[in-house]
């Protein structure tokens, strides 16, 4: 029912998921207006980018209305 761990050669290893710190973190910095409004300018430049190339893309994802009229006057034999 319960599976026993491998043997570890070393006793420490064993034990390491045991072990909790009583030692807490010091707290994270806040980040300075700087710091916030360069995120804000790099995330908008991102999304401005994908947005302008996907209007630029758009053209060449529609379809061709010269190159249907020319293939349907083709194949009328004109």
């Amino acid at each position: 029912m319960f599976r026993r761990r491998e043997p570890v050669p070393f006793a420490f290893l064993a034990e390491a998921d045991k072990f909790r710190s009583n030692v807490t973190p010091p707290p994270r910095e806040r980040a300075s207006v700087g710091q916030i409004a360069g995120r804000w300018l790099l995330g908008l430049t991102i999304i401005s980018a994908l947005a302008g190339s996907l209007v630029i893309g758009m053209p060449a994802l529609s379809p061709d209305q010269s190159a249907q009229s020319q293939q349907s006057q083709a194949s009328q034999g004109r």
